[in-house]
């Protein structure tokens, strides 16, 4: 289960890059709706972070939770706010799911 929740923490961690990026495309009221959402979604990730960290060591949970943020965020950008893609850009994000299986398979 902790697995699951560390998981979904690291969902909202794309969906607050996800807003933020948003909130940079607004204007007015609609970029202070697209912060909120930011500010929620950070919360929340921090929240179910902290929760999955009380079962999982720290150090796994962290860095599971960074990878998918940062894998996620890459690929939001590339296919919603259509940022270059490259091989080596590729190649990189790539490794970096390895290197989060790689964390799962050898944690308790």
């Amino acid at each position: 289960m902790n697995w699951f929740i560390l998981i979904i923490a690291g969902l909202s961690e794309v969906a607050f890059a996800f807003c933020l990026g948003k909130a940079k495309e607004t204007i007015g009221n609609e970029s202070i709706y697209w912060y909120a959402g930011f500010l929620g979604f950070l919360i929340l990730s921090m929240a179910l972070l902290i929760k999955a960290t009380n079962q999982l060591p720290i150090g796994t949970a962290y860095a599971v939770w960074t990878g998918i943020g940062a894998v996620g965020t890459v690929l939001l950008g590339i296919f919603v706010f259509k940022e270059p893609t490259s091989f080596w850009r590729i190649f990189f994000i790539t490794t970096l799911i390895a290197s989060i299986i790689g964390l799962k398979m050898v944690s308790n």
